[in-house]
């Protein structure tokens, strides 16, 4: 695909008509004045960061690229003292720094950063989202049948996903097999939530023995359901589920049971008609693999395990 010099987004187009409207009002009060800086909206010549040329013009003049993010999703990314925080946003900063453009982060649920970035309301989702092939085809995981438009990804980590349970009272629940019969929690619309549909098909042709999946807004409410003791298991993306082992109840609350499954990347999603703003990503990303600032950015958060040797798109399965 041939980079995009226009790009086709409503919130574009919304973000540009609010520069405009400040444009305005800032001539207004200038006039008279004799200011003679460049008026709002207008490209910003100055701009020494290394890639900000790579960026299609409507970014390059707000300044902004807005990012939509489920942002309760520790230690991807959440609120702390009402910052965020986490891998996501570190990673997003530093490639904003190689761009010359805040990442502006916003939040959402899990399952509408995809539906938002169609509407308008952010030009990328950042937020531990896994690229596969359904995602980037626009298909239903299950039956296969189109369901929306498709997305590109710029792919940056790898993880996979793990079954979690109370601590000291795993049940048996080794592997995913182990769970027939048994309640799970997870998050709506995710590799975990796929997982489990799945798995109960597969066990036995009886009710009792089907998986009973309760799935929520996000991971911190499967959490709270799970520690309650309102199911037998979670399932998240491994850095999460460690990292909830790691911190909930200091430690005390969950235990992680059997293996990863799963290993695959998290991308960021970019619609495909943003081929752009895309490459100028995966450019960002790769710069900051080079200078090491990514390497300690996932060592800080404890999943160095998963990094990668290079940007890479649409590499999910």
């Amino acid at each position: 695909m041939t980079a995009s010099t226009t790009r086709r987004s409503s919130g574009a187009h919304r973000r540009l008509a609010s520069v405009g409207a400040t444009a305005v009002i800032g001539a207004l009060l200038l006039t008279g004045c004799g200011d003679q800086r460049d008026k709002p909206g207008q490209v910003d010549s100055t701009n020494k960061a290394p890639l900000f040329g790579m960026l299609p013009k409507d970014i390059q003049s707000a300044g902004v690229i807005e990012v939509g993010s489920d942002i309760n999703y520790p230690p991807v990314e959440f609120r702390k003292a009402g910052k965020v925080m986490g891998i996501d946003p570190d990673l997003a900063e530093a490639m904003g720094k190689q761009l010359g453009v805040e990442m502006k982060f916003s939040n959402a649920t899990f399952d509408t950063l995809l539906t938002g970035m169609k509407a308008g309301r952010y030009d990328i989702a950042m937020s531990a989202m896994t690229d596969n092939k359904s995602r980037q085809e626009g298909t239903d995981p299950e039956t296969g049948k189109k369901v929306g438009e498709g997305v590109d990804f710029v792919d940056y980590i790898t993880a996979g996903v793990s079954i979690y349970t109370r601590k000291g009272d795993d049940q048996g629940i080794k592997d995913w097999e182990d769970l027939c019969g048994k309640t799970i929690v997870v998050q709506r619309g995710t590799v975990s939530h796929d997982l489990a549909k799945s798995q109960s098909k597969k066990c036995e042709d009886d009710d009792e023995k089907k998986i009973k999946i309760e799935s929520f807004a996000n991971d911190t409410e499967a959490q709270t359901r799970l520690r309650g003791g309102g199911a037998d298991a979670g399932s998240s993306d491994f850095p999460v589920a460690a990292y909830a082992v790691k911190t909930s109840g200091g430690g005390d609350d969950f235990e992680i049971v059997g293996e990863q499954v799963e290993a695959a990347p998290y991308g960021i999603a970019v619609s495909k008609d943003d081929a752009q703003l895309r490459d100028a990503l995966k450019a960002a990303l790769d710069a900051i693999i080079r200078t090491g600032e990514y390497e300690k950015i996932l060592s800080k958060w404890g999943v160095a395990d998963g990094a990668v040797t290079e940007a890479n798109i649409n590499s999910g399965k």
